[in-house]
This record gives C-alpha cells, sequence and structure tokens, in this order.
C-alpha cells in the first residue's frame, strides 16, 4: 500500500517537502519536527538512506551488483521505447510503474516481463532467462531509489567559490541586517558546507522564533491583534498572541492586515542570487568556521 503511495506522489512531482504557501512556513508541531530535523541531519548517509527507505516503503535495497548486470540488458531491450534510465520515451516512465514498486526482486516483474503486454505493444522476453530478467528488475528498483530516496544522495564538494568575492557580496548585501561580527564562527554551527549553504539562503524558522511570521491586525472596531503567524489565506488569518491565546479572524470589509517577515529580505535576495554568488558565499562563510 506505501509503495502504491510513493507512486502518486512520484507522479505527482512530490517526495519530502515542508509545507511553504505563499511564502508561509506552518508548523503545527514547530518542536518535534525541529527534533526530527535535527535527527535526521545528525545520521550518516547510509542512516539517512535506510530512514528515507523505511519512510517511504521502498522496500529491500536494489542489488546494486545485480543491476550493474541489468542495466546492459535493458539498453539492449527497452531503453529504445522507456529512456536510458527507465524514465520514459516514446513509452511511459518506469519509476512510477506499480508493477515496479510493487516488485521485490523480480517476483512480480520477472513473470510480467516473460508475457510482456502485445496488445500494448510491449513484447515478451520469453527467451530471456529468469537472472537476467531479476538482474533488469534490480537495475529499474536502483533507478527509483536514485529519483525517490534523498537520504541516498551524495553531496559533491560545494566549496568551489571565491571567498573574497562572497566577503564582497556579504558586505554589500546582509549589512543592512547582520554586523560583520555576527558572521565569525557561523559556519561552525553546521555538520557540512551543504547544511551551512541551505541555512544562510533560507534559515529555518524553527530554530529560532526571532524568525517567526507575525502580523498586525486592525479591526473595524479600530482595535489591534498582534502575534506570531500560524495560518493565513485570502479568507482568514489566525494569530498566537504574547499571552498564547488563538485568534482566528475573518478578513471582512474593514479588517486590515500587515505583516511582517523576518525573512523577506532572504527571499527577496533569492531571486536575484546567482550560483557564482551563492559559491562565493559559501567560501567565505567557511573561512570563518
Amino acid at each position: 500500500m506505501r509503495r502504491r503511495s510513493l507512486s502518486i506522489l512520484l507522479n505527482a512531482g512530490i517526495l519530502i517537502f515542508s509545507g511553504v504557501a505563499a511564502g508561509q512556513e506552518m508548523e503545527s508541531e514547530p518542536a518535534a519536527n525541529a527534533q526530527q530535523q535535527k535527527s535526521y541531519s545528525a545520521m550518516t548517509p547510509q542512516q539517512r538512506a535506510a530512514a528515507t527507505r523505511a519512510f517511504l516503503g521502498l522496500g529491500p535495497p536494489p542489488d546494486k551488483a545485480a543491476a550493474a548486470l541489468g542495466e546492459p540488458l535493458f539498453q539492449r531491450d527497452c531503453a529504445f521505447c522507456h529512456g536510458p534510465r527507465g524514465r520514459g520515451a516514446t513509452a511511459p516512465s518506469l519509476i512510477t510503474s506499480g508493477v515496479v514498486l510493487d516488485d521485490i526482486r523480480g517476483d512480480h516483474l520477472v513473470s510480467f516481463l516473460k508475457k510482456g503486454r502485445p496488445d500494448k505493444g510491449m513484447p515478451a522476453f520469453a527467451t530471456v532467462s529468469s537472472d537476467q530478467l531479476t538482474n533488469i528488475a534490480e537495475f529499474l528498483h536502483l533507478q527509483v531509489e536514485e529519483v525517490a530516496n534523498r537520504g541516498a544522495y551524495h553531496v559533491l564538494n560545494i566549496v568551489v567559490g571565491n571567498a573574497a568575492q562572497g566577503h564582497a557580496y556579504v558586505s554589500a548585501h546582509c549589512e543592512s541586517c547582520h554586523s560583520m561580527a555576527s558572521f565569525a564562527h557561523f559556519a561552525g554551527r553546521f555538520r557540512s558546507p551543504d547544511q551551512l549553504q541551505r541555512a544562510w539562503i533560507w534559515p529555518a524558522r524553527s530554530s529560532d522564533p526571532a524568525l517567526a511570521i507575525t502580523a498586525t491586525v486592525r479591526l473595524p472596531n479600530g482595535s489591534t491583534l498582534t502575534g506570531r503567524v500560524t495560518q493565513v489565506s485570502d479568507f482568514r488569518i489566525t494569530v498566537i498572541d504574547r499571552e498564547g491565546q488563538t485568534h482566528a479572524i475573518d478578513r471582512t470589509a474593514g479588517v486590515q492586515v500587515e505583516m511582517h517577515d523576518p525573512l523577506a529580505a532572504h527571499q527577496t535576495m533569492i531571486m536575484s542570487l546567482t550560483n557564482g554568488a551563492m559559491h562565493d558565499v559559501t567560501a567565505y562563510l567557511e573561512t570563518m568556521r
């Protein structure tokens, strides 16, 4: 059932995400989410891959040796229609195929491939041995793994920028909000440069209450409410005030809402941030570790 759900998620182009809508990050359980994120980031790559695999219900890890044997067979017999990595060509993608996602070690795919689907233009592979078909199945499972399991991604060295140019970028774009002294040892808070890069581009709100989105709501009677935004739409806004009270206000005529987003400058920066500047800033911050 979970593997079938994965097919739906893959088809929708969605894997693991944080809810973000119209610039809002709303977390119903921020403390629990922060702890989960911290634990995940502290894992080794192998542990992250296993955790993601269990969460998505991907089944056993692909047999990479078998997949290596199956790849040339797939290229010879299947790539013309399904593409070299099974992502689709004249025939559909196999990455989101229910037959592939439901298969374990060829238990479904071998018999399926031997019969084929002649009525839909897919030939039968009756003369191909079961072992070879199992290797093709493992090759396909490896393609699903590479698409679906972010925990298995291998991050290459990203400290490739010019630190001096990164310093200049920070001086020109960041000093209106941050003092240069605040960047001292900033990189030391993060285990790896890729985590550092994500953090300076878009800091995690859950780890710093000062980054929470707040709003001042002026009601038709002239009174105002100020608090942390937990939900917002064109029709309603919900805020939590300093006393911890929740207020849900319908955005009817006469209700005025003024939003305050501490990360607004980061949103603006992202729209013009080039890859070169991103790598330069990361290289500069790494020198401050």
